[in-house]
């Protein structure tokens, strides 16, 4: 893990219980949601945790494309000006998205393997803040809106602008809320336990490829903690190897989660591939997870 997945301790990305949503006007339709969740919430926890995969339609193309279809809804309900400044471009999001269809985050989320999952996202209109962060990023990509992603350490957060010029910083996990860097100092402190001002490194813009691993990131530690999900864990584990300069770690992590499953050959197989792949410049622990690959074989007997 690179410490700064979401779901860490139960608790969200900046480390505070707290369930306050977006203030918003009539927030008829924030509510109508939040209703619809507290209803199915249960009932879609006890399907999860007996499934041991993701929830239905994970992966179908069909909501795939319907996702695509509200993305481009949602997009055009906030028309291209190309005078707007980042601000300008923040403010126009935050009330779309924020106060009127209600999109936001709550602690409860992290609970939730549909928060990281972005079709469910679109249809709850609730989700972790990277995956809020994908749809705010999504709609104004769509509207021209000069908008990207930045990964701070726990917490993922968008911004509109130029990075090395005139920018600002929203926060969709709150409605859209714009962030001063006190506050994002804050929301740091919140998740690392740490204040300190943020390095220039750190408002970094986030690649395609560093969101995705860190959204799968955030999948592998929900199933981690749910021995039942460890179909998810593999999964999620096996899409984050395809990826280019993922963490070499992952390959140890997925052989050990193998034998844990009881496919003790190929957590064997995959303990000695990895051994060879460090021994060079660690060959103490190179033996010593060739130590843990004999075990795994010998536990057929």
């Amino acid at each position: 893990m690179d410490g700064r997945d979401e779901h860490g301790n139960g608790r969200g990305d900046n480390g505070e219980d707290s369930d306050k949503g977006p203030e918003k006007d009539g927030g008829r339709e924030q509510d109508q949601a939040e209703d619809a969740d507290r209803n199915e919430g249960k009932a879609q926890e006890d399907k999860d945790r007996g499934a041991g995969t993701a929830p239905h339609g994970h992966g179908d193309e069909q909501s795939l494309l319907e996702a695509e279809i509200e993305l481009d809804r949602l997009a055009g309900l906030l028309p291209y000006s190309p005078s707007r400044t980042p601000e300008e471009w923040a403010r126009a999001l935050g009330r779309l998205l924020g106060t009127e269809h209600g999109f936001h985050g709550t602690p409860q989320d992290y609970r939730r393997l549909e928060s990281s999952l972005l079709q469910s996202v679109l249809r709850r209109r609730r989700g972790l803040p990277i995956l809020l962060s994908v749809v705010w990023i999504e709609v104004a990509r769509r509207a021209g809106a000069p908008v990207y992603g930045v990964g701070l350490p726990g917490h993922f957060v968008i911004g509109f602008g130029d990075p090395a010029g005139e920018h600002v910083l929203a926060d969709p996990y709150n409605g859209g809320r714009l962030l001063s860097s006190g506050d994002l100092e804050l929301l740091v402190a919140g998740a690392t336990g740490v204040r300190r001002p943020l390095s220039a490194s750190s408002l970094h813009p986030a690649g395609p490829v560093e969101i995705v691993l860190r959204i799968l990131n955030n999948i592998r530690a929900w199933a981690a903690t749910r021995p039942e999900q460890s179909g998810v864990q593999l999964l999620a584990l096996d899409l984050s190897l395809l990826l280019p300069h993922r963490p070499a770690r992952l390959r140890y992590e997925r052989a050990q989660l193998l034998v844990e499953r009881g496919e003790f050959l190929d957590g064997a197989a995959a303990l000695e591939e990895y051994a060879s792949a460090i021994e060079t410049v660690e060959p103490s622990e190179a033996e010593s997870v060739r130590s843990a690959a004999r075990i795994a074989r010998a536990r057929l007997n």
